[in-house]
């Protein structure tokens, strides 16, 4: 060390008895002596002089120029570079250019020549913190951050995000097409008991070719709709993952990991150190730190998404589920009110079938119907939370977007009706991504709220389809029965409850609805054109009466 820094006491930079006190330091506290010399306020081209002056080579300073090729990092490990402070820049022909700090190190020689499978080595010296900061950038990764906070893992993370939103789509489809089914079933079983109602009161006479013709169209749309519903039964009891983790704005990074089933999972890298100050500085970061930290964002963001997504499958089984729980109502009050009109006789088995087969239906809806119920208020509240957390615009556009005014309360999106829904300021294509992103974040939680309320007004209907029964088998045949009675009773007050559960989550949905810009009437949009000036940039303006 002695010899490495004589440049710096014969320049009168350092007094040889505070060269001995850095060296000193240096040992009891393992750290660098050019980083003690960086904090005594020694010029750092000084430092660098001396580093090449003692091994006689080049030195390098950290600049984002200063890159390898992306296939050449492939094959290395940018924890073990770190540790053994060395970063290739180029490999040919069994020779190697390379950067480090301890060039003459035989164990950093050996390495180079075991990992790159060289003969002939050229290096360069460079600073410790200099040659991190190179090795962190030729892994698209921002000081501190792990390997998995580069573009490329990220961008894999958003990939397997969307593969489980193109999952959970198919989902809802085949619930959709069971939904459909049971539109098809109901249709077809009323076909059939109108047939044989007709049957059953006319005999065997001139209406048995309509009677007929009724059995079979509803015996095609049975099986129809049986066809359609089976799929979506099948998949009524895979599990459908909607969790999610807390999106921490860059502070850590969102990783994607192997379940015990062997599907992909994800989690939170640990917390990185100074990441928070690094963000607050934006403005003083280069373009590719900012795009480091976006691209991070857009994760984060896709995650949340992917989560609404799986909140807006379960609900669309739970109204799936109340489909098929209102069928069974039907054919319940009507096998009632069969028995109930008909003196017993061999019709009496189709009356006591069609009470079980909706007793039957009815208790595979409630089935559907409670995961789907769960479901719901994990979304609400997934979309309340989404709202009360700090958006792009709170980091990147403070003064043009500030939570001011009726907004203190942070119970709104940050987002209403006076703004335009479109880019606001964009610097570059990599923010213009992450503004999109944002929008597509607060459309996936106007659709999860509206999911919400399609899911109450399902409540809504099946309640009034019980409470329907129950108050007409009242008036039909009165209160003479009492054990009739207080079943009839069970039903209009069961249905009153499910109308008042459904009214529950419509009313607060249909709130929040009504504070996103895309629920007015037209959305203005931005079309950036790089080529012009930004005033001259053109809008397109959609209306939701547009096919």
């Amino acid at each position: 060390m002695e010899m490495k820094f004589d440049r710096l006491v014969e320049r009168n930079f350092l007094t040889p008895e505070a060269f001995e006190q850095i060296k000193k330091e240096s040992e009891d506290s393992g750290r660098h002596p050019e980083e003690l010399l960086l904090e005594r306020g020694i010029p750092k081209h000084e430092i660098l002089l001396c580093l090449s002056g003692y091994y006689n080579i080049p030195f390098v300073e950290f600049d984002e120029g200063v890159a390898a090729s992306y296939f050449l990092t492939l094959r290395l490990d940018m924890e073990q570079l770190k540790q053994a402070l060395w970063f290739p820049q180029s490999v040919r022909e069994k020779r190697a250019e390379v950067i480090a700090y301890r060039p003459h190190d035989p164990g950093v020689i050996d390495a180079v020549k075991k990992t790159l499978e060289v003969e002939h080595i050229d290096f360069s010296v460079a600073l410790p913190s200099d040659l991190i900061r190179i090795i962190e950038h030729n892994f698209d990764a921002n000081p501190n951050f792990p390997c998995s906070g580069g573009r490329t893992p990220l961008a894999r993370v958003r990939t397997s995000l969307a593969y489980r939103r193109s999952t959970f789509a198919h989902y809802r489809t085949l619930f959709a097409k069971g939904r459909t089914g049971l539109a098809f079933i109901r249709t077809g079983l009323s076909f059939i008991v109108i047939s044989l109602l007709f049957l059953r009161i006319f005999g065997i006479g001139i209406w048995t070719v309509i009677e007929a013709i009724l059995f079979g169209a509803g015996i095609v749309s049975l099986y129809d709709g049986v066809k359609w519903y089976l799929p979506s039964r099948r998949i009524a009891g895979k599990p459908l993952d909607s969790s999610r983790t807390r999106a921490s704005w860059g502070s850590c990074v969102l990783e994607e990991t192997t379940t015990g089933s062997g599907q992909p999972g994800f989690r939170r890298s640990l917390f990185v150190q100074d990441s928070p100050e690094l963000r607050a500085g934006w403005e003083n970061l280069s373009p590719v730190m900012r795009r480091r930290f976006l691209a991070s964002d857009r994760t984060d963001m896709a995650e949340e998404r992917t989560s609404l997504a799986g909140h807006r499958t379960k609900l669309a089984k739970g109204r799936t589920g109340l489909a098929f729980t209102r069928t069974g109502i039907a054919f319940i009050g009507l096998g009632i009110g069969l028995i109930r009109s008909f003196h017993p006789s061999s019709w009496t088995i189709l009356d006591v079938s069609l009470i079980l087969a909706g007793l039957l239906m009815s208790a595979e809806g409630f089935y559907w119907y409670f995961s789907g119920r769960q479901a719901g208020v994990e979304s609400f509240k997934s979309v309340l939370d989404a709202v009360n957390r700090e958006t792009i615009w709170d980091l990147v556009f403070p003064l043009r977007h500030n939570r001011t005014g009726p907004r203190k309360d942070k119970t709104c999106p940050p987002v209403n009706a006076s703004h335009l829904p479109g880019i606001w300021a964009t610097t570059g294509l990599a923010l213009e991504r992450t503004v999109l992103a944002d929008r597509r974040c607060v459309m996936a939680r106007l659709r999860s709220v509206m999911a919400v309320a399609r899911t109450g007004l399902a409540f809504v209907r099946t309640g009034m389809s019980i409470t329907s029964v129950g108050a007409g088998l009242m008036v039909y045949f009165g209160a003479a029965s009492a054990g009739w009675t207080v079943f009839n009773v069970v039903l209009v007050v069961a249905g009153l409850a499910l109308i008042v559960d459904g009214y529950y989550w419509i009313i607060p949905a249909e709130r929040l609805r009504a504070q996103y810009p895309y629920c007015y009437g037209d959305m203005e949009i931005t079309v950036p054109d790089y080529g012009r000036p930004a005033r001259e940039w053109g809008t397109v303006v959609f209306n939701h009466n547009e096919e």
